[in-house]
């Protein structure tokens, strides 16, 4: 889901490169084995100038990658793949000496000129909506590198790959990626074929809009979710309270309001008012919400459930009180352990110290 708003705000920056006449080399994750910091689709724009936006990595290979890019790909106008190890073996392929033993295939390729250009502005109207789309970039073999096309979820394919008998195969591909949620480079009519699967990202609705709900607002958008706030006082729900938000809605729980596709949905509710907290719950297990975090302390909680007579299916729904126990004290120490608990159910991780896990951190 990170991927999704890192690559809106991409292509938006790449629009106003455009509109000034200025040039820009866009660097995406292709492909990764062992540690890495970036999974596969994580972008970095180095423009001309030597600005940047995004990231491949933690730091360790952005310095080659803004060469690479200021120094021959947009000098030539040719998309160049690099092969990063991250070993300590410094004579490797683009050796780094890191000992973190991982490697990294990095796409470089021209971003304000070329066959990104031709896509970006419908990628961007679909960034806007609620559907995957699925990129695919010929990133290895004879010719045609750099070329690329777009499926979008209803089956439309926009672009070409270079020849039909290429791009038939690549779309069939790019669909059974799409239809399984899975990104990553294969090869196709001997090419090497990045095919990147972006799935819109989840959305948050937070029910209250006090001061408290400012910085988990926030923190969420950062983090990638698509955040909706909710409250029955107008005054609250101003929008430079809440820049981040994608909506802001004023409701009570027993009133209609248009709320984000409940499948897709986290809930967390925090208006400070009991029996409102309790509607909203009531309103938010029944419309099948998956997580629905209540802030306040355990008693609180179990309460509220009672009340409602929460079946046992409904109860293991409800997280409250809602974060990891991370000793926060605040609210925006608190609000960063429920966006950490956010993260931890959609991936369905266990959350726990890093240095326990013994397999990669991105496996998986």
């Amino acid at each position: 889901m990170n991927h999704w708003k890192e690559t809106a705000e991409i292509l938006a920056r790449l629009a106003e490169l455009k509109a000034a006449g200025r040039r820009a080399a866009l660097a995406t994750v292709v492909r990764i084995s062992g540690s890495a910091y970036r999974r596969p689709g994580a972008r970095f724009l180095i423009e001309e100038g030597g600005d940047t936006l995004g990231s491949v990595s933690g730091g360790c290979l952005e310095a080659d990658v803004r060469e690479v890019a200021r120094g021959s790909v947009l000098i030539s106008g040719r998309p160049s793949l690099r092969h990063y190890s991250t070993s300590a073996d410094e004579d490797a392929v683009w050796g780094l000496g890191l000992g973190c033993n991982g490697l990294v295939d990095v796409f470089v390729q021209p971003a304000t000129e070329g066959p990104l250009v031709i896509l970006a502005d419908r990628v961007r109207e679909l960034l806007a909506g609620d559907a995957p789309l699925a990129l695919a970039t010929v990133v290895e073999g004879e010719g045609d590198i750099g070329a690329m096309l777009l499926l979008e979820s209803d089956g439309t394919v926009r672009g070409t790959l270079g020849k039909p008998e290429l791009d038939a195969p690549a779309v069939e591909h790019a669909r059974s990626l799409l239809q399984a949620g899975r990104s990553g480079v294969q090869t196709v009519a001997g090419r090497g074929l990045f095919v990147e699967v972006l799935p819109p990202p989840p959305h948050l609705v937070v029910c209250g809009a006090g001061d408290d709900a400012i910085p988990l607002v926030d923190y969420a958008a950062d983090a990638g979710f698509r955040v909706a706030v909710v409250d029955h006082r107008p005054a609250l729900l101003e929008k430079t309270r809440f820049p981040q938000a994608a909506q802001l809605a004023q409701s009570r729980p027993q009133e209609p309001v248009d709320l984000p596709p409940a499948a897709r949905s986290l809930a967390v509710v925090k208006t400070h008012s009991l029996a409102i907290d309790r509607e909203w719950v009531r309103r938010l297990l029944a419309a099948g919400v998956s997580y629905v975090g209540v802030l306040g302390p355990r008693a609180r909680t179990e309460g509220i459930l009672r009340d409602i007579k929460a079946g046992a299916d409904d109860a293991e729904r409800v997280f409250g009180p809602v974060g990891l126990d991370i000793g926060a004290d605040g609210s925006r120490q608190v609000a960063m352990s429920i966006v950490a608990e956010l993260l931890a159910f959609m991936a369905q991780r266990e959350p726990r110290h890093l240095s326990e896990r013994q397999e990669a951190i991105h496996a998986v």
